[in-house]
């Protein structure tokens, strides 16, 4: 088969799993509702993908390639800014990627384990990626800052990631829940608990 043509279907296909991931949970996704909402056959999901948690790990990949272009074109279009303006662009490139922030919240250890090498190590670059990005605009931006610093931040910063989406996306069910379990609860969008975040790491 064609390299380009092969590549074509399995973005169809990435891209039918990212719609119905937007209507229901990862759980009750299935290989053969990913063909009936891209009007493919299992058939030809398995020829690309051997599991579902493949497909959500490809998914994953692009979410993290978007990501690293938004922070490619930060590093580019700065010079030098100061580490709260640094803070406020750097939340904003996280506000956009909200399908990067719901993927993260999931059971990450079950889609790599369920996932064949060569699909983890396509996410794991991507990832590595995003990693040298972030780290490469706090080398251009946070001249003042340690290496020990530096590295402090990185692993910080991206273990922070993962508990965004559960506390910006909150469901009427789980509001109601809090609110007889008596438990205090203040909205926060994904860019102010971002920002926050990032201020007090950076400090």
């Amino acid at each position: 088969m064609n390299n380009e043509i092969g590549e074509d279907k399995k973005e169809e296909i990435i891209k039918a799993c990212e719609e119905l991931y937007k209507k229901t949970s990862f759980k009750d996704i299935t290989i053969k509702g990913i063909g009936e909402q891209g009007k493919f056959s299992r058939t030809s999901i398995y020829y690309y993908f051997q599991t579902k948690e493949e497909i959500f790990l490809a998914l994953f990949t692009k979410e993290y390639e978007k990501w690293i272009k938004d922070l490619e074109e930060l590093y580019s279009k700065n010079e030098e800014i100061s580490k709260e303006n640094f803070a406020d662009k750097l939340a904003k490139t996280i506000e956009k990627r909200k399908n990067l922030l719901k993927l993260l919240s999931m059971n990450m250890y079950d889609m790599e384990e369920n996932s064949r090498i060569e699909e983890l190590i396509k996410f794991k670059t991507a990832y590595g990626k995003s990693v040298e990005m972030v780290r490469k605009c706090i080398d251009k931006f946070l001249k003042d800052m340690s290496e020990e610093e530096k590295d402090k931040f990185i692993f910080s910063f991206f273990p922070f990631m993962y508990g965004i989406y559960p506390y910006a996306e909150v469901t009427e069910k789980q509001k109601e829940a809090m609110e007889k379990a008596k438990v205090p609860f203040k909205f926060q969008t994904i860019y102010e608990i971002t920002y926050n975040g990032l201020l007090k790491l950076l400090k």
